[in-house]
C-alpha cells in the first residue's frame, strides 16, 4: 500500500489537536494497482463490532455487576513487570517475559518490548493483545507522519497519538498500560500511557503487577549520571525483584537501551533464576534460602 497524501482529511498545522489524528478514518490509502482498491481490508471502513446493546460503552460495567456466571469474563487476571528511566546516556526499557492467566503461566517467552521504529520503543502491560495490537498501529501512523512530513515525529507526538487512539476506546474494556520510550531533537523522551487516555511523561516508570517491587529497587538506585553498565545493571535488578516477589511476573529479563542512534538490545533474553545465583554469590551465599535458615536457628 501507498500513502496518497493529496487525500490526507486533516490540517497539517493543527495535526495533534486534531482528536480524530491517530484514528483509521484520518488516513485515506490507495493500492498501487487501482485507487481505491484495497487489500485486505479497506482502513477507512475498519472498525470492531460492540455488544449488541443499547450502550456498549457500560457493557463492562453491567457484566461484572452481574450474578451470574458471565461475570467471570470480565474476571481477568494477568501480571506483568516493565519499567524505563532516562540516564544521562539514553533510557534504559527492561521487561520481564511471563504471561499470565491467573495461577496459570501460559508463557514465560513473551517479548513485551514493542519495536515502533528504530527510535521508538513501546511496553505493553495488562492485555496482550491490546497492546499488541494499538502499539503496532502506533508505528503505522509514524511511517505515515514521516511519509506526509519528511521526519519522525517526536517522542511526545508519537504517544500522543496513542493518546488519542485509546480515548476513544475508553470505557470500551481496553486494558493497557504502556511506556513510550525513545529519541528526538530534544534528546530522550519517556512517556506513560494508558487504557484511560492519561498520558504524563517523567524520568522513570514502572508498570504492571510487579511494580511496587520494582520501585523499591528503582527509587533508590535512580539518578542522572548513572553510567550505561550501572544502568542495565539497575534495570536488571529491579525486574529480578520484581520477579521474585511477584508469582505473575517472571521468565528472562530483556534489556533495551534507547540512545541518538536508535536503540540496541544488551539482553535479549536473561534467566531470571540466573540471576538469583549470581546475586546470590555476589552476596557470599548459595541462594537456596539455608544460609538465612541456619541464621534463624
Amino acid at each position: 500500500l501507498y500513502l496518497n497524501s493529496n487525500k490526507m482529511e486533516f490540517d497539517s498545522k493543527n495535526i495533534l489537536d486534531n482528536p480524530k489524528f491517530g484514528l483509521p478514518e484520518s488516513f485515506n490509502y490507495f493500492s498501487g494497482k487501482s485507487e481505491e482498491s484495497l487489500g485486505p481490508k479497506d482502513l477507512k471502513d475498519f472498525k470492531f463490532d460492540f455488544a449488541p446493546i443499547a450502550d456498549p460503552s457500560k457493557f463492562n460495567d453491567q457484566v461484572k455487576a452481574s450474578s451470574g456466571k458471565e461475570k467471570e469474563i470480565m474476571d481477568v487476571h494477568k501480571g506483568t513487570t516493565t519499567l524505563a528511566f532516562r540516564f544521562q546516556g539514553g533510557i534504559i526499557v527492561a521487561v520481564d517475559a511471563r504471561a499470565s492467566m491467573g495461577t496459570y503461566v501460559s508463557s514465560d517467552s513473551v517479548r513485551k518490548i514493542i519495536h515502533i521504529n528504530k527510535f521508538l520503543l513501546g511496553t505493553m502491560a495488562g492485555g496482550a493483545a491490546d497492546c499488541q495490537f494499538w502499539e503496532r498501529v502506533l508505528g503505522m501512523q509514524c511511517k505515515l507522519y514521516e511519509l506526509k512530513h519528511g521526519e519522525r515525529p517526536s517522542v511526545a507526538a508519537a504517544s500522543r497519538i496513542l493518546t488519542n487512539i485509546v480515548y476513544q476506546y475508553r470505557g470500551h474494556g481496553l486494558s493497557m498500560g504502556t511506556m513510550v520510550a525513545g529519541w528526538d531533537k530534544t534528546g530522550p523522551k519517556l512517556f506513560y500511557v494508558d487504557d484511560d487516555g492519561t498520558r504524563a511523561e517523567g524520568d522513570y516508570f514502572s508498570v504492571g503487577s510487579g511494580s511496587t517491587y520494582a520501585y523499591g529497587v528503582l527509587d533508590p538506585g535512580h539518578k542522572w549520571d548513572l553510567t550505561l553498565d550501572q544502568a542495565v545493571d539497575l534495570g536488571m535488578r529491579s525486574i529480578y525483584h520484581a520477579t521474585h516477589r511477584d508469582s505473575a511476573s517472571g521468565g528472562v529479563v530483556r534489556v533495551y537501551h534507547v540512545h541518538e542512534k536508535g536503540w540496541d538490545v544488551i539482553h535479549d533474553a536473561y534467566d531470571v533464576n540466573k540471576l538469583h545465583y549470581e546475586y546470590a554469590e555476589k552476596k557470599g551465599l548459595v541462594g537456596d534460602g539455608d544460609e538465612l535458615t541456619q541464621k534463624l536457628l
